[in-house]
């Protein structure tokens, strides 16, 4: 959903937000709203104010729940190593894990569900064969396929069957 509701968005700066407007010239009226504008923007001492029940309702009981480690962790090491910099570690853990995870996972898939003569499904890996130029050495390139069976055998002469 969009971020005003379908609404058009609407400029609270008024026609005084550009600075050519406000030297082209200002009324009393003008200068006393952009006054009290410029004192809106100033944030109290205490904001953001972080709301426990605010948080809880915008997000999914799901994602409370994956987050939980990583929360608990970093909010014991919070007074140690500052809210922001605590909240920048978070972020670079979790990211990193899912890293981590994708890479043993892709690692474990093509190490025990590759494709061979045993199963219908799998990825099928293909190796092409070498580059090798005149001159250098292995020229002519030799496959190490000696028999036309050997193209197709998806791993079946190494069974131990």
């Amino acid at each position: 959903m969009a971020q005003t509701a379908g609404v058009k968005p609407m400029a609270i700066a008024g026609r005084v937000a550009l600075e050519r407007e406000r030297c082209i010239g200002m009324t009393d009226a003008e200068r006393a709203w952009r006054k009290q504008w410029l004192q809106d923007q100033v944030l109290a001492a205490n904001e953001p104010v972080y709301v426990k029940e605010y948080w809880l309702e915008r997000t999914n009981i799901i994602r409370r729940i994956y987050r939980k480690p990583l929360d608990t962790v970093f909010q014991m090491l919070m007074p140690v190593l500052g809210q922001e910099r605590a909240a920048n570690y978070r972020y670079l853990t979790g990211k990193i894990g899912l890293g981590i995870v994708g890479v043993l996972s892709v690692h474990y898939y093509f190490k025990y569900h590759g494709n061979d003569w045993t199963k219908k499904g799998g990825w099928k890996v293909l190796k092409s064969k070498p580059m090798v130029l005149p001159g250098q050495p292995g020229f002519p390139f030799k496959s190490e396929r000696s028999q036309d069976a050997d193209y197709a055998d998806r791993n079946f002469k190494n069974a131990t069957i």
